[in-house]
């Protein structure tokens, strides 16, 4: 098979031409290259997505196309130059298409109903979940019976730079204080729902080589937030003391949830976002869609965070300083 993969020189592309290299296919990657490079064995057409020019460096044809683009811009002039020259599309979109995200959206599947497409020529990261309708709209009727929509939820694993899921394995191998404490969210019925990045992708390349089609909710089991941190400890072999708070204190704080600087990656509030870590995924399952134990992510995530640098510029979570202070806060009003 010859894959085109519109990407790949970031998190999920590079994962996707990885698994498709593993798999004995011919990858091609187009891409600025500003991102970081190709993994070996790929190769890469330097082009910009937001002129049809940018994909003048393509040649020939491919059997399947896999597309991770957020901007409907960059979908609408790929569908445009490579019209007649792909047999099968594949578009990675986000769980965050779905208008509701509270309790009554726990279990939603691929049927619940999702936000109005965006329609303006301006597009901004604002309008993320709205911006993926519309490409699955574009990508829908450009190939109304070769298509895929994989509905991802949060990415983990290896090479995860918006550093949401590093942080924890992280901050339990290496504390911010001697006493080796670590300041965790206390939401007791908060959980967690993300896919390891490797097992998406090779759910991806199964799907471009088999001709599935559909729209399809791409992502891991939902478990307790709790649980998740008990298993990025124990894989970090942490064994101190917890300091465990609530979300009202860490936002008196100025402890942002979710991600982003000074913030607790991973927990998000509870219930209002309880949609968003409990959806559906067993139509994907049921194709093949295959998740590795917890544990092996965040173990492969803790190694790359060491071969990466403890010490490089982070994008999210609690600066080392940062959660020193707040323990000796939390710890100061006991």
């Amino acid at each position: 098979m010859r894959l085109l993969i519109l990407g790949g020189t970031a998190f999920l592309g590079r994962a996707t031409a990885r698994a498709a290299l593993d798999a004995g296919h011919e990858v091609v990657c187009l891409a600025r290259g500003a991102s970081g490079s190709v993994v070996h064995g790929a190769e890469l057409v330097r082009g910009e997505r937001s002129t049809p020019d940018g994909y003048n460096g393509l040649i020939g044809e491919f059997d399947a196309v896999i597309d991770v683009a957020r901007d409907p811009l960059h979908v609408r002039t790929a569908l445009d130059a490579l019209s007649g020259r792909a047999y099968r599309w594949l578009f990675v979109s986000t769980i965050n298409v779905y208008e509701r995200v509270g309790p009554d959206a726990i279990g939603a599947d691929e049927s619940a109903a999702v936000l109005e497409a965006w329609h303006g020529d301006d597009w901004t990261p604002e309008q993320y979940g709205a911006g993926k309708v519309t490409c699955e709209r574009l990508v829908a009727q450009a190939f109304p019976k070769a298509h895929l929509i994989a509905r991802a939820g949060l990415l983990a694993g290896p090479e995860d730079t918006t550093d949401r899921t590093g942080y924890w394995s992280l901050r339990f191998a290496h504390p911010s204080r001697p006493d080796d404490k670590v300041l965790v969210p206390h939401v007791p019925d908060a959980k967690v729902q993300l896919i390891d990045v490797r097992d998406l992708a090779k759910w991806l390349v199964c799907c471009a080589q088999d001709g599935t089609t559909g729209v399809f909710n791409a992502t891991g089991p939902s478990v307790p937030l709790h649980a998740m941190l008990a298993t990025a400890r124990r894989v970090a072999g942490h064994t101190a003391d917890l300091v465990a708070v609530p979300p009202d204190w860490l936002q008196a704080h100025a402890v942002s949830p979710w991600m982003g600087e000074r913030s607790l990656p991973l927990w998000v509030p509870w219930p209002e976002l309880a949609g968003m870590m409990s959806v559906d995924a067993g139509a994907a399952r049921q194709v093949g869609l295959e998740v590795r134990p917890l544990a092996d992510t965040f173990t492969d995530t803790l190694a790359w965070e060491l071969r990466a640098g403890p010490g490089r510029p982070r994008n999210a979570g609690l600066s080392p300083t940062d959660e020193a202070d707040l323990i000796t806060t939390r710890l100061r009003e006991r």
